[in-house]
C-alpha cells in the first residue's frame, strides 16, 4: 500500500500540510526519521541518531538546529530526563497526513481476516466477535467493532411539550414504535405557538430520514429557520441522533487487556483505570466510532483530536463498514499514540471491508 493510497483513505481533518507547516524537504525527513524510530525503539531520539538514520549529509550541529525549528513549531518535545526529543501529537498528525509510506498488510494477515470472517458468516452474530478479536490479535491493542444499526428505525414523530418557563419536554416517536422523552432547558420561554411551528418544521424537515441522513440535512436546514428557534431545534436533532445511535451493548470490545502490556499506557494506572472504566461504560466511545461514518475510509484520532480526555494519551483508528451498500457501523483499534500506523491503519481499513463483503454476503443468502 503507497504513501499515496494513505492520503485516499485517511479522511480525518489534516491538521497541518507541508506548504502550510513552515518546513522543508530537509526537515520533513529528519521528523519522519525521529517519529519511525520513536516509534519502533520508544526511547527519545537524539540527533547523532538522527544524523547517521536520516541518510542525509548533515552534521550533528545542523541537526540540532532543526531539532530546534521542529520543536518550536510543537512537532516534536524533549522529555526533562533526555537531551533526545519525541514526538507531540501535532508531530504524529503531519507524519500520518504527509510523511507516512504505509506497509503492505501481510499475505497470512489478509488471509486470516478473510477465512475466519468467512467461517463466521454462518453463525448468526459471530460475525462480528470475530471482527473485533482480529483487529485486537492482529495489533496487539484493543479491538472495538459497532456491530449493525437497524437502519429501518427512524424518527416518526417530534413534539414540543412546555413543562414551565424554561424547561420543554421533547417526544420522539420512533418508527419501530418506541417512545423516548427527553427534558431541554432552554435560553428563554417559547410560546405553545413557537413550540407548534418547531415541531412541525422538524417533522416536515427530518422525520423519516436515517441518522446519517439527518446529519447531512440540519446544516443546510437550520440557516433557512427562524434563528429564534434554532437552538431549540437542533438540540431536538441532537436528541434525536442520541436516540437512534447504537446501545452500549451493540459494541463489541476485545483484547482490552493488551493494553496493560503497553508501556506507554502501563507506567500510568490511574489513565488505565480511567481508560478500562470508558471500555466499561462504552458510550463515549460508541458516539466517537459512530461520527466516524460520516467520512469514507479509514479515520484517525491522535491524542485530544477525539474530545474523549481518557484518550489523550491514545490514537483511534476506524473505518466504516457496509452492508449491500449503506454503512451500518464501524471497526476501529485504540492504542497508544506511539502505534506503527503504518500496519495498524491497513489491518482496519482492510477488516472493514472484507467484513462488509462478509456481512453482505450473509445479508443475501
Amino acid at each position: 500500500m503507497s504513501s499515496k493510497h494513505a492520503s485516499a483513505i485517511l479522511s480525518a481533518r489534516k491538521t497541518t500540510t507541508t506548504s502550510s507547516s513552515g518546513l522543508d524537504d530537509r526537515a520533513c525527513v529528519l521528523l519522519k526519521t525521529l517519529v519511525e524510530s520513536y516509534i519502533a525503539e520508544g526511547a527519545p531520539v537524539g540527533s547523532r541518531v538522527l544524523s547517521r538514520a536520516s541518510g542525509l549529509d548533515l552534521s550533528a550541529a545542523t541537526v540540532r538546529n532543526v531539532m530546534a525549528d521542529l520543536e518550536d513549531l510543537g512537532f516534536i518535545a524533549s522529555p526533562h530526563t533526555s537531551a533526545g526529543r519525541i514526538p507531540t501529537p501535532r508531530g504524529y498528525r503531519f507524519f500520518v497526513d504527509s510523511l507516512l509510506t504505509m506497509q503492505p498488510l501481510e499475505q497470512i494477515d489478509h488471509a486470516r481476516i478473510l477465512s475466519e470472517l468467512a467461517d463466521a458468516k454462518a453463525q448468526p452474530g459471530k460475525i462480528i466477535n470475530h471482527a473485533s478479536r482480529l483487529l485486537s490479535d492482529l495489533t496487539h491493542f484493543a479491538g472495538i467493532v459497532i456491530a449493525p444499526r437497524h437502519p429501518s428505525n427512524r424518527i416518526r414523530q417530534i413534539e414540543f411539550i412546555a413543562l414551565s418557563e424554561k424547561r420543554v419536554l421533547l417526544v420522539l416517536v420512533t418508527s419501530d414504535g418506541n417512545v423516548q422523552n427527553r427534558i431541554l432547558t432552554t435560553d428563554r420561554p417559547y410560546s405553545s405557538a413557537e413550540l407548534i411551528e418547531a415541531a412541525n418544521t422538524l417533522n416536515q424537515n427530518f422525520v423519516g430520514l436515517e441518522l446519517s441522513q439527518m446529519r447531512h440535512r440540519v446544516h443546510d436546514e437550520l440557516v433557512r429557520i427562524r434563528a429564534d428557534l434554532q437552538a431549540l431545534m437542533a438540540a431536538a436533532l441532537t436528541a434525536s441522533s442520541e436516540v437512534l445511535m447504537p446501545s452500549d451493548s451493540e459494541t463489541v470490545i476485545s483484547g482490552e487487556k493488551n493494553l496493560l502490556e503497553v508501556d506507554d499506557l502501563s507506567s500510568n494506572m490511574r489513565r488505565l483505570r480511567e481508560l478500562f472504566d470508558l471500555f466499561e461504560q462504552r458510550t463515549a466511545l460508541v458516539r466517537l466510532l459512530d461520527l466516524s461514518h460520516q467520512a469514507e475510509g479509514v479515520r484517525l484520532y491522535i491524542g485530544q483530536e477525539s474530545g474523549i480526555a481518557t484518550l489523550d494519551e491514545c490514537s483511534v483508528v476506524t473505518a466504516p463498514y457496509q452492508v449491500e451498500g449503506q454503512v451500518v457501523g464501524s471497526v476501529g483499534v485504540i492504542g497508544p499514540t506511539r502505534m506503527a500506523y503504518d500496519r495498524v491503519i491497513p489491518i482496519v481499513d482492510i477488516t472493514a471491508r472484507l467484513l462488509s463483503s462478509a456481512l453482505t454476503e450473509q445479508a443475501q443468502a
